[in-house]
């Protein structure tokens, strides 16, 4: 009975290969780091962001499998997912509660239709962006359309026990691949500029003026070449005209704008001790543990690396002895915990931990370092705090 199974399985499904498979996947990690730090909604809406491009994702293992009409569903589902996301996100803060726990409950809650006609009527983001794209609203529109011809089985070409039949099987697929890549992307562009009602960071953060003005975000900006592909630069400027962009854009363009040395420091976690003076002009614009791991690294010629109690690490121009660059938090346990906390070993280096405002920094080091040393470290960086008024 195993292979009469089998057969039934697999007669009717031919699996297929994508030729631009690894591609489509590279450009989704445009929307995988678009995550936004939205406080009001940081609770759900990068879990949707995700969501939507993991049906993505699922469209094209599907589609590559055979299962075509399966394929179709996730790229709807992803649409869906994204306007739901722009739903809950546009809503007044008043009714946003009630509207997830009724999503979250599977209660009534609006279907496409429904909640494209709600978004309309608030008059927010959502509808001045209709007003100012109304190209992208009616492709998205008509691209639902179009899925749902699939999803919903309309025509014998939707049908497997036709298209995969023995005699259509000897049949080019070129075509049938070629259609699945227009409403791969198409969906792709829908989701990319779904994303964009939450907050312009992804468009915004892509010019370099803001993106050297802007506090460290969650967000990374989209790729050109990404941007060219499934959004295009007439939809972007249309983008660029709504009150969202223009507003956040105006609040940012005002800010001080960062010196490369100083966006590194905040961006990358990298400090070059060989500009310190371009990074000592422009420490008020950076966070508490950037300012304290530079004075560190200023203070002392021998300190490598900083780590902070979070897990985040900063690096400079100077090179460790230590040849490993994973490391484990229990590590950085064990060398809080001990009893004395210089020069720990840590693998071909040192770790030292030091205390500022309660909060401990573990310096790494590749030479032995004295309690003198810690002593003026101690004073140095002290007494730059004090004068920033971090203390």
């Amino acid at each position: 009975m195993t292979n009469e199974i089998e057969f039934l399985k697999s007669q009717n499904i031919r699996p297929i290969k994508l030729p631009h498979r690894e591609q489509y996947y590279e450009d989704l990690f445009n929307i995988e780091y678009s995550w936004t730090g939205r406080a009001d909604i940081l609770s759900f809406a990068n879990t949707f962001i995700k969501e939507a491009e993991q049906e993505l994702i699922n469209s094209m293992t599907l589609f590559e499998m055979g299962y075509f009409d399966c394929a179709y569903y996730a790229l709807r589902s992803a649409v869906e997912i994204s306007l739901t996301l722009v739903y809950l996100s546009d809503m007044p803060d008043d009714q946003r509660e009630e509207r997830l726990a009724d999503w979250k409950e599977t209660r009534d809650f609006p279907m496409q239709g429904q909640m494209i006609k709600q978004l309309s009527q608030l008059k927010n983001v959502f509808a001045d962006m209709e007003k100012k794209m109304p190209k992208f609203f009616e492709n998205a529109k008509g691209l639902s359309a179009k899925l749902n011809k699939f999803v919903h089985k309309q025509g014998f070409q939707h049908f497997y026990v036709v298209r995969n039949n023995p005699i259509n099987k000897p049949k080019s697929q070129d075509i049938f691949i070629n259609n699945y890549e227009y409403f791969l992307k198409e969906s792709i562009g829908v989701v990319a500029i779904m994303r964009l009602a939450i907050d312009p960071f992804p468009i915004l953060l892509m010019d370099e003026e803001i993106l050297c003005r802007c506090f460290d975000t969650l967000t990374e900006p989209y790729q050109e070449d990404f941007v060219q592909k499934y959004i295009g630069t007439d939809m972007v400027n249309a983008y660029k005209q709504t009150e969202l962009y223009v507003q956040t854009y105006n609040y940012f363009i005002q800010k001080e704008k960062k010196t490369p040395a100083v966006f590194d420091v905040m961006k990358n976690q990298y400090i070059d001790s060989r500009k310190m003076d371009e990074i000592f002009k422009q420490l008020h614009l950076l966070r508490r543990d950037d300012i304290v791991s530079v004075l560190l690294v200023k203070a002392s010629e021998k300190i490598v690396k900083v780590y902070c109690d979070d897990g985040l690490w900063y690096w400079t121009n100077r090179k460790t002895n230590r040849e490993k660059t994973s490391w484990s938090s229990q590590d950085f346990q064990n060398f809080l915990n001990a009893e004395n906390k210089l020069n720990q070993p840590y693998d071909e280096a040192y770790i030292s931990v030091l205390i500022f405002n309660g909060n401990p920094y573990y310096i790494e080091h590749n030479e032995l370092i004295s309690q003198e040393e810690v002593n003026n470290i101690y004073t140095f960086v002290g007494k730059e705090l004090l004068e920033l008024g971090c203390q």
